[in-house]
């Protein structure tokens, strides 16, 4: 990626924050050219596709042969009865049941081909998903971290999760629906022809009075399915909140407060949820309804064509039947429209996030193999906005094995500056070089591959204690995993569990301490045993006594290793070969400890206001 190019922001649906992100959206902003993406992601399933169509409509085509098979039974029936009457030979039942079993066959032949398409689309679906959700996932490991930081985690699980699933739900359901929905509409259309030209025209009558119900429902309904949309993240971010939250909740004596926000949200829920179940659950009814009134008509004409001989009985019972089947997919197409406007915009959500540019390398031409450990900064100047810098004209050279403090207030750039020596983000101008090497001609990978990193929020995953030990060096042996914790201090406290190493840490990390945390990801970084060394304010959320020991492991981990200490904590820095005061964005002024106190300036600023601190608490 251009050092000056910036990654547009993704945009974000929802108030960004956990589940309250997490709505899908109802419209695409371009329908049409997300459907046709959309649709090239099933090009691997084009054979499938085809076997999925033509099982849809052989099945269909059988299904609507039905009808008219079994008034062919009806019309036998009838005969013979009105034979026997008038003293014929009666019914024929051996011509009943011949009908009656190529119906079955019918039916069972239909069943088959429908539950075989059933299945397949099933599995291109479920397919398409995993592919998708693996494209969203590789995707995050390739973005820049101006775009990640841009995206809320609540947006990208939105993604991976909700719109993909809804994705997979809807084109299963879907496309078969439209399939099958318009084959029947084509296949009893002709049907109905067949058997009578007029009472055709009579069904049809009744088709503009069905559609005009159905799409006013449609248009009142849709607003309230998005008010209930809205209300639905409402409800689950504040439930997400509560519930992350709950001590605070509890210490701030604020149940009471807490339960009426959530009451008002729960209420607005229900009602439009209501509105919405009850307006949607009236188109039915109401299609049952004219089609009952067709059916009247139909019989009514139905009974004075047989009078007349133009038509036979078991005719106008298939014919009724088809009037049935005729009414119902316009109900369900009404329906599968609406699913495809959600569909095609989870669809467009996806690859909105799937086309934000990607972090990108410059021509490889070196690589670092061994590194010794010398960094340089020239006149690097940055900006998270490239009109608004944060690093002015910063110029340091390191020496191999030495330890750099960087200290200063809250904004100052101390973060930044790792951030831009790790190459999460492009300088604006100047140059950092590694062992004399330009980073910015260096992949990233085997940049990153030479840096350990310990930092304030300690980061486990849910998984046992060796398992996050291990994700320093992943081909590391149980042996060098021990012998990396007793390096962190932290080897008696793991043999102190019940199940030792194989302790599993729990999702939030709560069932071990802040400190225990800090010391595991410690051990993780020595069993990496990088040669350059990044330590983001690993100290400033524990007590006196665990500092200790995590400052012993940090010392045995910097032994012989260039080291760039970010601290707030003055007292842990005091032995640092150099520390640099950061102030603005710039080097105020830099020095050993004893140094910058002699100095009389802003670092011993900053070092009596804390110790001051410590006197007023004590």
């Amino acid at each position: 990626m251009d050092k000056n190019q910036k990654s547009p922001p993704l945009p974000i649906r929802g108030p960004g924050k956990g589940p309250r992100s997490m709505g899908p959206a109802v419209k695409s902003k371009d329908f049409s050219k997300s459907a046709k993406r959309l649709l090239k992601e099933f090009a691997p399933y084009k054979v499938a596709l085809v076997a999925v169509l033509l099982f849809a409509l052989g099945g269909t085509l059988f299904n609507i042969l039905g009808p008219k098979i079994l008034g062919k039974a009806t019309t036998t029936i009838f005969t013979g009865i009105t034979s026997y009457l008038k003293g014929g030979a009666g019914i024929d039942f051996k011509a009943v049941a011949k009908i009656l079993i190529t119906l079955i066959g019918l039916y069972v032949i239909s069943s088959l081909l429908m539950g075989s398409q059933g299945v397949i689309m099933t599995t291109i679906t479920q397919k398409l998903s995993k592919d998708l959700r693996t494209q969203v996932t590789d995707k995050i490991h390739r973005l820049p971290m101006g775009s990640l930081d841009a995206i809320t985690h609540g947006e990208i699980l939105s993604r991976v999760t909700n719109d993909v699933d809804m994705l997979s739900q809807n084109l299963n359901q879907g496309l078969i629906q439209i399939i099958t929905s318009f084959t029947t509409l084509l296949g009893v259309f002709i049907m109905m022809l067949t058997i009578s030209p007029l009472m055709t025209l009579v069904a049809l009558v009744i088709l503009p009075v069905g559609l005009f119900f159905i799409s006013r429902i449609v248009k009142i309904s849709q607003k309230h399915f998005l008010e209930q949309q809205k209300r639905l993240g409402e409800v689950n971010g504040q439930v997400e909140e509560v519930y992350s939250g709950h001590i605070v909740v509890k210490a701030f004596l604020a149940e009471e407060a807490v339960n009426k926000t959530f009451n008002e949200t729960n209420d607005q829920l229900y009602n439009s949820a209501w509105k919405s179940q009850f307006l949607s659950g009236l188109m039915m009814p109401i299609m049952h309804a004219i089609g009952d009134l067709g059916y009247v008509a139909i019989a009514l004409l139905g009974g004075m064509l047989a009078i007349k001989g133009s038509i036979s009985v078991g005719d106008i019972q298939a014919f009724i039947q088809y009037t049935r089947n005729f009414t119902q997919p316009i109900a369900q197409v009404a329906q599968v429209t609406n699913m495809l406007q959600t569909t095609v915009a989870a669809a467009e959500r996806i690859f909105e996030f799937l086309d934000v540019p990607e972090e990108t390398e410059t021509q490889i031409t070196t690589t670092l193999s061994p590194v010794k450990g010398e960094v340089e900064f020239a006149n690097v100047s940055f900006g998270y906005n490239p009109e608004l810098e944060v690093i002015h004209n910063f110029s340091l050279h390191v020496e191999p094995g030495m330890k750099v403090a960087i200290v200063g207030p809250t904004g100052a750039g101390k973060t930044t500056l790792v951030k831009l020596l790790m190459r999460f983000y492009e300088l604006n101008s100047g140059m950092i070089k590694l062992d004399g090497l330009n980073i910015a001609e260096l992949a990233r990978e085997d940049l990153r591959s030479h840096f350990g990193m310990v930092l304030q929020d300690a980061w486990l995953f849910n998984g046992t204690i060796r398992e996050n030990i291990r994700y320093g060096r992943l081909d590391a042996t149980d042996e060098e995993v021990v012998e990396a914790a007793k390096a962190a201090r932290i080897d008696h406290f793991i043999n102190t569990l019940s199940e030792g190493y194989d302790m599993v840490i729990n999702e939030e990390s709560t069932n071990v301490s802040q400190g225990q945390r800090q010391l595991i990801t410690i051990a993780r970084v020595i069993l990496k045993n990088p040669a350059l060394l990044i330590l983001d304010e690993a100290t400033s959320s524990v007590d006196t006594r665990t500092e200790i020991l995590i400052q012993e492991a940090m010392d045995s981990l910097m032994a012989g290793r260039t080291s760039f200490i970010i601290a707030h904590r003055l007292s842990t820095i005091r032995n640092a070969d150099v520390i640099l005061v950061l102030h603005d964005g710039d080097i105020v002024e830099q020095g050993s400890h004893d140094e910058l106190l002699a100095k009389g300036g802003f670092y011993r600023d900053l070092y009596q206001a804390q110790f001051e601190k410590v006197e007023a608490l004590t």
